[in-house]
């Protein structure tokens, strides 16, 4: 099915910017049919993966954080982008973030709980892909007769 919108976004992998990705997938995301708890959810998925950017892709310098979305009948679609180091081993990484005192390590766990479909494409030197999709609950109550 074609997007009846689309987005692109991109910005410098700075904190600073983490805002400014947040409220950019926010505004997007209010133009579907989606409750202003689902929006809220998807400024905290959206959040973190470019979050994960800012600590991890870019440790020698200077990158980006690149945003992309797709609004469609009743979903909407993000991907946020890095051309960073990579992540060699997702596993291991995830392991990591969990068992370092400073950091929460909660970011793949609140994407993954916000978002109906969470997938990660990432290698060593190839940088990172996060894809995340959500459908509205209005939409999910109707295709199951709740509605």
């Amino acid at each position: 099915m074609d997007a009846r919108n689309h987005l692109v976004l991109e910005t410098s992998a700075v904190a600073e910017n983490v805002g400014v990705v947040r409220l950019c997938a926010a505004a997007f995301a209010a133009q579907g049919p989606f409750s202003v708890a689902e929006v809220e959810e998807i400024k905290v998925a959206v959040s973190e993966a470019a979050t994960n950017v800012v600590l991890h892709a870019y440790p020698d310098g200077a990158g980006a954080i690149r945003l992309r979305g797709w609004l469609r009948e009743d979903t909407v679609e993000f991907w946020v982008e890095d051309d960073g180091v990579g992540i060699a081993d997702l596993a291991a990484a995830r392991a990591r973030a969990s068992e370092n005192p400073e950091r929460m390590g909660m970011g793949f766990a609140f994407m993954e709980s916000f978002m109906h479909e969470v997938a990660v494409e990432s290698g060593a030197g190839q940088g990172t892909r996060v894809r995340m999709v959500k459908k509205a609950e209005e939409a999910r109550a109707q295709a199951h007769g709740s509605a």
